[in-house]
């Protein structure tokens, strides 16, 4: 590497020349997201003299393209945040990057590297691993880079010397008030999920989160807190989501920052992970102030298995977790995200649909029916052997069987997973669904029926239109339910018409209005409405009623329908005109 002395035994380089290049490089699950650690690194080496660039890609990225993007930026260092997302794709890259420039050396951070950093390094292609917490530990290793130092003193880093791996012992966890904000002024944050974290650790040990390896919460000053948050309201950013494990977990700090995200004056969400059985009464009081769809909540359930949590270290009671988002969900300003994972130990088949059925119970903007990951350095991943578990030696270690849960009773599982996030989720189905479940004793009984006919038509290998997922009712009512199939349809239509503006109607919900009668309605509403921007749709049942209290009253109702989404009941107006 021309312009470069090395420094003892190790590829130490001092500056002559050109500073030297480190890549901090994130490779994210989407594009939409952005990753939080290699801008810590970058801003906690801000005064030192080197170059460091951030490169950001996706999973979705062809490995060709974004080992192109790293070798033009010519470094003398690409540093790799790895996750079980990612770590697949940077280890074929590591070896890429070798063959290309065996000059380039590799560093690693992140959860996938940070358990057995030992042997895992001697697997890779890379040079050196930072292990844990890692801003202070990045900082030594470009200061010793730089000339600064030994390596052998660097606290959380594993390195390469002759064929070994050479561990320098942990690193103790810094204060949280040392860490610098990563973000910057010029930096564009249009159109990205930008993430922040006010607090690391949990106070809580379940046993299959990494969280709980260590031990104790930290909190950055509250006031610091809000100054940095008013940097994103500033900026106009779309969505903050807080990487704190439990945010509520510090009633003093949880109150300060929601109080104060109340009270500004933004258009940004912010999203937050919370424990609800903890929430206090003035938590809620002070929620009830919200502006709608100021806050989203993840609420981790995971099971309602009493006997079940205590096995996974996790102590609390569904009961008081459903009094919780129950009165949440009445204040109707807070969208809440339900967690459940499939695969606990103790859990069967039997157990999860109750789990499942008593979570639907409290009708939650989302559900996230999840299979239960067994992470490196997870002491559920030490005791799998203990229950039975059987998973996948790839990222993200998913769970394949346990003593109580067979493969194939998963895969059923994964049916009601697929048609949970499709149809429950988006919220665009939900008074089809509302009138279809009836037909099922529970509502997992309605969802595995759905994904039983998806599997059975093959829709779960092809990609199917946006149409076509309303068209499936009709079919799967036309074999499956057999309600009658034109008050179906009209709801179907209804739905549609309300989720997709200026779509166009498929043939299958065609309108069938008689043209007299939809001239005559016409004429009535013309002063009116433009009926450039408007056309009428007739349903053979009250829909309004329907959609208000579930009742079917097959009184036919009549509605403007704008282009830009608006739809508006014309029902009595219609009815008092006189018929030819």
């Amino acid at each position: 590497m021309g312009g470069y002395i090395f420094y003892k035994s190790r590829k130490n380089y001092l500056t002559r020349g050109r500073k030297m290049k480190v890549l901090l490089t994130a490779i994210n699950s989407k594009f939409i997201h952005s990753n939080l650690a290699i801008r810590y690194l970058k801003a906690f080496t801000e005064d030192l003299n080197y170059d460091c660039t951030l490169r950001e890609f996706s999973i979705n990225d062809r490995d060709e393209k974004v080992l192109e993007e790293i070798i033009k930026e010519k470094p003398d260092v690409v540093a790799f945040s790895t996750y079980i997302w990612n770590i697949e794709m940077v280890k074929r890259l590591s070896s890429l990057i070798k063959i290309v420039n065996k000059n380039i050396e590799i560093l690693y951070g992140g959860p996938e590297v940070s358990y057995d950093s030992l042997n895992i390094l001697k697997e890779l292609e890379g040079d050196y691993i930072i292990c844990g917490e890692g801003e202070k530990t990045y900082r030594e290793f470009i200061e010793y880079k730089l000339g600064k130092g030994n390596i052998q003193d660097i606290r959380g880093l594993y390195f390469k010397e002759n064929d070994e791996v050479i561990a320098n012992g942990n690193r103790p966890l810094m204060n949280m008030n040392e860490i610098v904000f990563p973000y910057k002024e010029d930096e564009n944050l249009d159109n990205k999920i930008v993430y922040y974290e006010g607090s690391r650790g949990c106070p809580f040990n379940c046993k299959y989160c990494l969280s709980s390896t260590t031990h104790g919460v930290r909190f950055l000053d509250i006031d610091r807190v809000k100054k940095e948050l008013q940097f994103f309201i500033d900026k106009k950013v779309k969505l903050v989501k807080f990487v704190d494990r439990t945010f509520n977990c510090n009633f003093k700090f949880s109150m300060a920052i929601w109080e104060f995200l109340i009270n500004a004056d933004t258009k940004t969400q912010f999203h937050f992970e919370i424990s609800a059985d903890i929430l206090k009464p003035q938590e809620l009081e002070l929620l009830r102030k919200a502006p709608k769809d100021r806050f989203q909540f993840e609420v981790g359930v995971q099971t309602t298995n009493d006997d079940v949590l205590s096995r996974i270290n996790r102590f609390v009671n569904f009961s008081d977790i459903k009094e919780k988002v129950v009165e949440l969900l009445e204040i109707r300003n807070i969208k809440q995200h339900l967690d459940l994972i499939a695969g606990l130990p103790g859990e069967d088949i039997v157990s999860f649909k109750k789990s499942f059925n008593d979570v639907y119970s409290i009708e939650p903007e989302e559900i996230q029916l999840g299979f239960l990951k067994l992470l490196r350095g997870s002491s559920m991943r030490e005791e799998a052997e203990e229950y039975g578990m059987k998973y996948s030696p790839f990222p993200p270690y998913e769970i394949l069987e346990t003593k109580d849960v067979s493969y194939d009773e998963l895969l059923v599982l994964k049916k009601v997973e697929h048609m949970v996030d499709k149809y429950y989720n988006s919220q665009k189905f939900n008074n089809i669904i509302k009138y279809l479940i009836k037909s099922f004793d529970t509502p997992y009984d309605f969802y595995l029926a759905l994904g039983n006919y998806f599997d059975l038509k093959g829709y779960f290998d092809r990609n199917i239109g946006n149409s076509e997922y309303y068209k499936v009712f009709l079919d799967f009512n036309s074999e499956i339910t057999k309600l009658d199939s034109n008050i179906l349809r009209d709801i179907i239509k209804y739905d549609y018409l309300k989720f997709n503006k200026r779509r166009g109607m498929p043939d299958f919900l065609k309108s069938d209005i008689e043209k007299e009668k939809e001239h005559k309605i016409k004429e009535i509403f013309r002063e009116e409405y433009s009926f450039k921007d408007y056309y009428i749709e007739s349903f053979c049942v009250d829909i309004n009623k329907f959609i208000d209290e579930e009742v079917i009253n097959k009184n036919r109702s009549y509605f403007l329908i704008g282009y830009e989404g608006d739809i508006i009941d014309i029902t009595n107006k219609v009815s008092k005109i006189q018929w030819e």
